[in-house]
């Protein structure tokens, strides 16, 4: 978060950094600022191992800052050219989109097979502890029918409540922060989350093979 896409300040790459010489972790790194090819070196250095972008900034960015309407069928010339320097630097790519963007504008990208990763916001971005919205969760089952193989990640407003909904939309990959951080017992969450998300997985193998 850069203060600016979003009205919150948080991690960057030194973080990253200093994190990796102490585990060999994923490391899923979610950019919420306004110019992501900006910090494409810096995290690949760093050592993440996924970067995720978000569509609307990348757009704006390329646009002088302003945010326009994102096409639903044509890729824009700066994201394929983000896609490309984030493959190029050693990272899977992910793009984001916040929850008012039509999950119609990732298809461009899915076509081309540019994309490893989805993120699908259930909150609005910047602030930790908000409400789920099931509305935006909705996108995941759009994505799941189009899409089966694609790994989509959900991040906003989950914890053992609203987890199976996610999941049963077909989000396979969860973030969750005051949900575990919060909790009296972390790996208890944890524990909780994981099995929802693995349960919906194997009631929607069975229903494919029923």
């Amino acid at each position: 978060m850069d203060g600016h896409f979003v009205p919150n300040l948080t991690l960057g790459a030194p973080i990253v950094k200093s994190l990796r010489q102490h585990s060999a972790a994923f490391f899923d790194c979610h950019l919420m600022v306004s110019n992501p090819a900006q910090w494409v070196q810096d995290f690949s250095k760093a050592g993440a191992d996924m970067y995720t972008f978000h569509l609307e900034a990348a757009v704006a960015a390329a646009q002088g800052g302003q945010e326009g309407e994102l096409s639903t069928s044509e890729p824009h010339p700066a994201v394929l050219d983000l896609c490309k320097q984030v493959r190029d630097a050693g990272m899977y790519v992910g793009i984001a989109i916040r929850p008012a963007t039509p999950v119609e504008t990732l298809f461009p990208y899915l076509e081309k097979g540019l994309l490893d990763m989805v993120l699908i916001l259930t909150v609005i971005p910047g602030f930790g502890g908000q409400k789920y919205m099931q509305d935006a969760a909705q996108k995941c089952r759009v994505l799941r029918d189009k899409y089966p193989e694609l790994q989509i990640e959900v991040d906003g407003g989950l914890d053992p409540s609203t987890v199976s909904h996610a999941a049963s939309m077909g989000a396979n990959v969860i973030v969750a922060g005051t949900a575990i951080f919060g909790a009296p017992d972390a790996g208890v969450a944890i524990k909780q989350l994981r099995e929802a998300v693995d349960s919906a997985a194997a009631a929607a193998a069975g229903q494919a093979a029923a």
